[in-house]
């Protein structure tokens, strides 16, 4: 198969990146909403610290479990995919633009636009690379992942109907820098977080791929098929997903914090995050293990954990796929 242009490569990468964005996404989308319940819930979300006392007001999220029960009797199905088409909005030109820049940053590595020779580049490189794409990505898709975060965490009653509802008050509000509120923990998190999933993501293929030869019946001198099965792909996904997550959600907690504050949200689910709550990222990760214990940096990190593994897994393994369909039909 011919080698395909520079034009007709970006094109295959970022199509394939939304597909398997917008795929992944509303697959998760239950799971993601339970965890920004969590993030921004300002009391214990936990059932052991409400036993114990340690609580300045009741807790509307108590448990996973509970969570789900809640949701589904008070804002039924649907519930579980609040907030989901800006999130969509959002992911689809995040996935498409981190994809772009990823494979034309490993392209200008490897001197190929071939996949399969950017497999072999240095895990270093593959940090970078995953690195700097999540941050251009971010960039260009930030004002979506806020509308998002307002409308999946407002519950009901509605105080936004719409997504135009939220962004109108928004920009009324806070002015157009407040549809990038929380972008500076978001850059901060990204950055390791990218790192994290594209560089453990091509070590564990490259990992998959030793094992197939290892356990190849055919001998090495003749040559191996480097392709790996659907499985292994998941497989590979999910542990990037899910080793990405454990490190980089205090931030994301603290990210979801920004996007709120100062944002009219019912009584019923606790209290909000007022105007100008912190001063800067340092302040908000100090004040939330000040006033929620370390515990606070981690809310809603069963859920986040749980939705990272599979829509890491979805996303890599859709993308794998799109890609060379696209590939095979356009050169």
């Amino acid at each position: 198969m011919e080698e395909p242009g520079q034009l007709k490569r970006a094109f295959i990468d970022a199509t394939a990146g939304a597909i398997a964005g917008g795929i992944s996404r509303t697959v998760t989308s239950p799971l993601d909403v339970i965890k920004i319940r969590f993030q921004v819930q300002l009391e214990p979300t936990s059932s052991w610290a409400v036993v114990r006392g340690n609580i300045s007001g009741p807790s509307k999220y108590t448990g996973m479990l509970q969570a789900t029960k809640d949701i589904f009797r008070e804002e039924g199905l649907p519930g579980f995919w609040r907030g989901n088409v800006p999130a969509l909005l959002m992911v689809m030109p995040y996935t498409a633009i981190q994809f772009a820049v990823l494979n034309k940053i490993k392209t200008f590595a490897s001197g190929s636009s071939k996949t399969d020779d950017h497999i072999h580049l240095s895990p270093y490189l593959s940090y970078v690379s995953g690195a700097l794409a999540g941050c251009a990505a971010t960039v260009g898709s930030y004002p979506f992942d806020l509308l998002r975060t307002v409308l999946a965490s407002q519950g009901e009653p509605k105080v936004y109907p719409t997504m135009r509802a939220a962004f109108i008050d928004i920009i009324r509000a806070r002015g157009f820098r407040g549809l990038y509120a929380g972008l500076t923990p978001t850059l901060v998190e990204i950055i390791p977080y990218a790192g994290l999933q594209f560089g453990t993501y091509d070590t564990f293929k490259r990992w998959a791929m030793a094992w197939n030869r290892h356990h190849s019946s055919i001998p090495s001198s003749v040559g191996t098929d480097d392709s790996l099965s659907s499985f292994q792909l998941f497989v590979c996904g999910l542990a990037a997903g899910t080793c990405a997550k454990l490190v980089c959600h205090p931030l994301d907690v603290v990210k979801k914090r920004f996007q709120i504050e100062g944002l009219p949200r019912h009584p019923k689910y606790g209290a909000r995050v007022e105007q100008h709550a912190y001063k800067n990222m340092i302040d908000a990760l100090r004040r939330i293990v000040v006033a929620e214990g370390w515990a606070g940096l981690y809310k809603g990190i069963v859920p986040s954990t749980v939705k990272a593994a599979p829509a890491g897994a979805v996303t890599f393994v859709a993308y794998e796929y799109t890609s060379d369909w696209l590939e095979s039909i356009l050169t």
